[in-house]
């Protein structure tokens, strides 16, 4: 039996704690996913997916549901310093067809420097699959907002979070998500 999910939804969270596994799971908590088994699954964005809203997705899942989604975190107990964990999306106009979903975290990188980052790895990636090359500064259109690969118009998005090292020492951890509805 195949599982191809048909809704999607992006989140974000933070955690703040001593202990580091304590930061992840605030960080879950953060994100409105904590009380879900997570499985992590790679980059292939399902054909037909539909974005819903975070609040709609939190509303589709049950306590203990597992739950597939591409999950990225990054964590730090370095005071003041800047940490980053996203999730990019580069999907093609043909719904038919799947897109692609990338992970990136950072340190000392911007919610948008590292947002940027991913959203260009994943229509790097989707471009690589389609088997065309792929120049991020001749195929980004800034007026439109979107890429054209191999003649496909291809929308990206992220979702991305970053925080700076709690002054203290705490571990701070970052979470993104791409978290999937069957």
């Amino acid at each position: 039996m195949a599982i191809v999910p048909t809704k999607c939804f992006l989140t974000r969270g933070v955690g703040k704690h001593r202990e580091k596994l304590q930061s992840f799971e605030l960080g879950l908590r953060s994100a409105g996913i904590a009380h879900c088994n997570l499985v992590r699954v790679s980059s292939i964005y399902p054909p037909g997916c539909r974005i819903i809203s975070r609040r709609e997705g939190e509303r589709l899942l049950k306590p203990g549901q597992i739950v597939y989604c591409v999950l990225y975190d990054n964590a730090t107990n370095e005071p003041h310093r800047l940490v980053a964990a996203s999730v990019g999306m580069a999907l093609p106009k043909t719904r038919s067809h799947h897109g692609y979903l990338s992970e990136h975290k950072s340190f000392g990188q911007s919610e948008q420097q590292a947002g940027d980052y991913a959203e260009d790895l994943a229509a790097e990636m989707l471009a690589t699959i389609l088997g065309v090359k792929f120049d991020p500064d001749m195929s980004w259109n800034e007026r439109k907002g979107s890429w054209t690969i191999s003649g496909e118009i291809v929308k990206t998005h992220n979702i991305t979070q970053s925080a700076v090292g709690d002054k203290n020492g705490l571990w701070t951890t970052v979470i993104a998500g791409c978290i999937f509805i069957p």
